[in-house]
């Protein structure tokens, strides 16, 4: 085949299950060849030396999120989608809040009206449901699903977002009848509020009160409790963002018995610790999230949950404030104690940097291990696959050229995301990206933005979990 638009030429192709060498021919966005060889295009380019990868797909981010009173998130969609193609991403899933009161379409509707047209990566947003109603679930619900909006997050804390057990059984049914995979973030909250209120009473107020009033218990009990509540309905569901061993160790007890829960873990739980939080000042507050980073540990258990295939996934949960600023970390209330310091930290831009040179530099996972862990399995678990997620005749032409031996020294002058600082300031890594394509156009190369605008919004299918269960029904 002849006449391509582009080809990309000379490099190590990496796939989940592969790795060879081959030229690939791009028309029209597309993958449409892959082949030894290959000539006459409007453009070539070289990728000798060079790893080419599946566009990192981070299908846990938050982007212009409403936090509260007098807090503002760091991102919009156009710096936060700037950030992830410099990070080697090509799709990102942003949440989209319901609040309460407010319908999923109003929700959808003011988020498409912030997102569209400002995006440089393509995005695909999950619901939040915080006030699930029986016309949210029984109308709304199945209407957005059949309009590719296939996935739900449901909260066990956060005032104003948590859901009691009875209202996560009532959205878990509503998710099996109408096809969506229902996401948990898994903390007990009375467990929290009882430990909070404890630290405050004793005057302990410092951030460093944000992790130790968020224990293991607390996520592991949850954890548990959102894999038995998805058991009495016989839904698949996926623990995000998992902080420790035991609650690990609950997502594999259950899939030895046969149950269809999935994993999430993300870069914070690798490479930081609670005493990041522990810190002379407040520059503790920039390190508060939730759950918080743990010991070292629960950094190997993490580490385990990742080898052993506990966890499917590996997303950034990028949700970030800025820190010198009164609608950020140091909002005045923050200042007063730790209960209302904004939680999140940035992480879109190093999530893929960080588990490249933690990982496959170490000899932890390989590259298929690699490129299944960012891109591919995002993909199959929420109904993008095989448009995204890999490299193959068909597929979207999204790809990134990464260089294995590129060091860099991650720090905030070198990132392009909102906020003003970034957890990982200081940490080395071996290995990142140089060059990042959507849908066949170059966005990122050498460190410069390319292309401006290049995102759409992508409409998904059925979620994998989803589609399997429905098939063995």
């Amino acid at each position: 085949m002849s006449g391509f638009d582009t080809i990309v030429t000379g490099g190590t192709i990496v796939t989940a299950s592969d790795t060879f060498q081959a030229d690939i021919g791009i028309s029209d966005g597309r993958i449409v060849a892959i082949a030894e060889g290959l000539e006459s295009a409007g453009t070539v380019i070289d990728a000798s030396g060079k790893l080419v990868l599946p566009g990192g797909i981070d299908s846990h981010v938050h982007i212009s999120q409403p936090s509260g009173p007098g807090v503002v998130m760091a991102d919009d969609f156009d710096s936060a989608t700037r950030a992830a193609a410099f990070g080697g991403n090509t799709t990102v899933m942003p949440f989209c809040l319901q609040q309460k009161g407010q319908s999923l379409r109003e929700a959808l509707t003011w988020y498409h009206g912030l997102a569209d047209g400002n995006c440089h990566v393509d995005v695909s947003f999950h619901l939040i449901l915080s006030d699930p109603t029986p016309h949210v679930l029984g109308q709304e619900l199945p209407a957005l699903v059949a309009d590719g909006y296939s996935s739900v997050k449901v909260f066990m804390t956060y005032d104003g977002l948590k859901l009691s057990d009875r209202e996560i059984l009532e959205t878990l049914t509503a998710a099996k009848t109408s096809g969506a995979l229902v996401l948990v973030h898994a903390e007990n909250d009375d467990a929290i509020s009882f430990l909070r209120d404890r630290a405050e009473d004793a005057g302990d107020t410092a951030p460093k009160f944000h992790a130790s009033t968020r224990p293991v218990p607390v996520e592991r009990e949850a954890t548990h409790r959102a894999i038995s509540l998805a058991e009495i309905v016989d839904v698949p569901i996926m623990i995000v963002h998992v902080s420790n061993r035991e609650a690990m160790e609950e997502i594999r007890r259950a899939r030895e018995r046969g149950r269809p829960v999935f994993g999430e873990t993300c870069p914070q739980y690798l490479v930081l610790t609670a005493e990041d939080l522990d810190t002379a000042g407040f520059d503790g507050a920039k390190y508060v999230c939730s759950p918080p980073p743990r010991d070292t540990d629960s950094q190997i258990a993490c580490w385990e949950g990742i080898t052993t295939g506990v966890f499917d996934v590996f997303s950034s949960d990028h949700c970030p404030f800025r820190y010198e600023d009164v609608e950020g970390k140091k909002h005045p209330d923050g200042q007063k104690s730790f209960r209302w310091i904004p939680n999140g930290i940035p992480g879109v831009e190093t999530r893929l940097p960080i588990l490249f040179s933690e990982g496959v530099k170490k000899g932890r996972i390989d590259l298929q291990t690699f490129v299944a862990l960012t891109a591919t399995n995002h993909a199959k678990t929420y109904g993008l696959y095989p448009k995204k997620g890999t490299i193959a005749v068909g597929s979207d032409a999204d790809i990134v050229l990464w260089d294995p031996d590129r060091k860099e020294t991650i720090r905030q002058e070198i990132l392009h995301h909102g906020a003003d600082y970034t957890p990982y300031e200081g940490i080395a890594v071996t290995g990142w990206p140089v060059l990042t394509m959507v849908r066949g156009k170059v966005v990122v190369s050498d460190g410069v933005m390319a292309e401006t605008g290049t995102g759409v919004h992508l409409q998904r299918g059925s979620p994998a979990a989803v589609s399997a269960l429905a098939d063995n029904v």
